[in-house]
């Protein structure tokens, strides 16, 4: 791979300005998307995106991967629901156990090898914990699309709802080039355009807001149950961090996951998860649609990306954007969240059929079986002060059962992804 490399580098020139810019363009329906369906402040997710970035560069910095960092959709059912419980700055203290969660693994990937992640968190753990991700908060969705809470009828809800859903789904399946890549983002325009005719979106937060003022940043608080809940939903996203420096290493035929490994690169990603906490922003992940423009325009150095991170940043500090992000209604959001939350979790399934996992053997079925009802049924387990329900409990059940149950002779471990 070394002989064939095309990367050359970092290196951080004026003349790749707007690389960066172009980059950011490319993440941007995402990275906002995340805090629309979350209720996080859009301005302090850009700011959190661009510091996380430039983190993950300083902890990679003996070869720095070509990747930018931003918003992690594994993590929208779990803070919509943290939320609800727990509030918003207990919320954030859990992120930064979840961040931290990272840091650790990064330690042991560091003293026992990169086998030790793939022999704890094997696929049929990881596919029903990501289905339970999906499926988790999937009635809260169905609320916002029928209007619950709303101060329009559950007529023009479920109108503006369906009509966002219809559009996005039409998007995925009928449409070509750039916009069968924005497909959410359209859905949201119409349904955004179909509000607008309702009369049901409230423009005076946007005439009201500011053109530069300081992003809405939230300190964390440490809430025990709250900690509890969020670190093992940090499972699915290792696995999702580790598939896209894969990815990013074919595009630039560079190992990165030799070097500088993914003992640096899980440290990058939890740092820049945990800090984003400390600034109430959502976490970050690694973004595999930038990978997709660094493989269109052959941009591989990965200065360029610390250019987007500075463009995050300076964006942050435009008021407008925020407030008018903000004056999309609950019913379109609902609208899009309804297909979001079901591919989540048939990604999970595909995680499953893509590995092979057997579900007629005992040991996958028990293990399968007892994530999905543990996480959905509503199961809760007090110890003292600290409870366990939900994804976290299904997860810490799925690596338990998958470390004591013995495998049989089909199954004898799983070594890579």
């Amino acid at each position: 791979m070394k002989n064939s490399s095309v990367y050359d580098g970092y290196h951080f020139r004026v003349s790749d300005a707007l690389f960066g810019v172009q980059f950011l363009f490319v993440a941007f329906g995402a990275l906002v998307l995340m805090p629309i369906l979350t209720g996080l402040d859009v301005n302090v997710a850009l700011f959190t995106a661009g510091i996380g970035t430039l983190i993950f560069q300083i902890c990679t910095r003996k070869r720095v991967v070509p990747i930018f960092l931003a918003s992690s959709f594994a993590f929208i059912a779990p803070i919509a629901f943290s939320i609800q419980e727990w509030g918003l700055p207990a919320t954030m203290g859990g992120i930064v156990a979840a961040g931290l969660f990272y840091v650790v693994l990064s330690f042991i990937v560091r003293f026992k090898g990169q086998k030790f992640i793939y022999k704890l968190l094997p696929p049929v753990v990881v596919g029903p914990v990501i289905i339970t991700i999906g499926l988790i908060l999937s009635p809260s969705a169905v609320d916002m699309a029928m209007g619950k809470g709303a101060s329009y009828s559950n007529e023009i809800a479920l109108s503006i709802a369906g009509i966002s859903l219809l559009s996005t789904i039409v998007a995925i399946i009928f449409t070509k080039g750039i916009f069968r890549l924005i497909p959410i983002i359209i859905g949201i325009s119409v349904g955004y355009v179909v509000s607008i005719i309702y009369g049901v979106v409230d423009f005076s937060p946007i005439a009201k807001a500011s053109w530069i003022s300081m992003p809405n940043f939230t300190a964390p608080s440490f809430e025990l149950n709250a900690i509890l809940y969020m670190i093992p939903v940090a499972i699915a996203p290792t696995i999702e961090h580790i598939g896209n420096i894969l990815a990013i290493g074919n595009v630039t035929k560079t190992d990165f996951i030799k070097d500088p490994g993914l003992k640096d690169t899980l440290l990058g990603d939890g740092l820049a998860t945990s800090a984003a906490a400390f600034f109430g922003g959502p976490p970050n992940t690694t973004y595999s649609e930038v990978t997709g423009a660094v493989r269109l325009t052959k941009a591989f150095n990965p200065g360029i990306m610390t250019w987007t991170a500075i463009t995050a940043i300076l964006l942050a500090f435009v008021g407008k954007l925020g407030a008018f992000i903000a004056t999309i209604p609950a019913a379109v959001i609902g609208g899009i969240m309804v297909l979001l939350f079901g591919i989540i979790a048939s990604v999970g399934m595909e995680t499953l059929i893509k590995h092979k996992v057997d579900l007629a053997d005992p040991r996958n079925m028990i293990i399968v079986s007892l994530i999905l009802v543990f996480a959905i049924g509503g199961m809760v387990f007090d110890f003292g002060a600290a409870s366990f329900s939900g994804i976290g409990l299904g997860a810490i059940m799925g690596v338990i059962l998958n470390l004591v149950l013995p495998k049989t002779d089909k199954f004898d471990g799983y070594d890579g992804y």
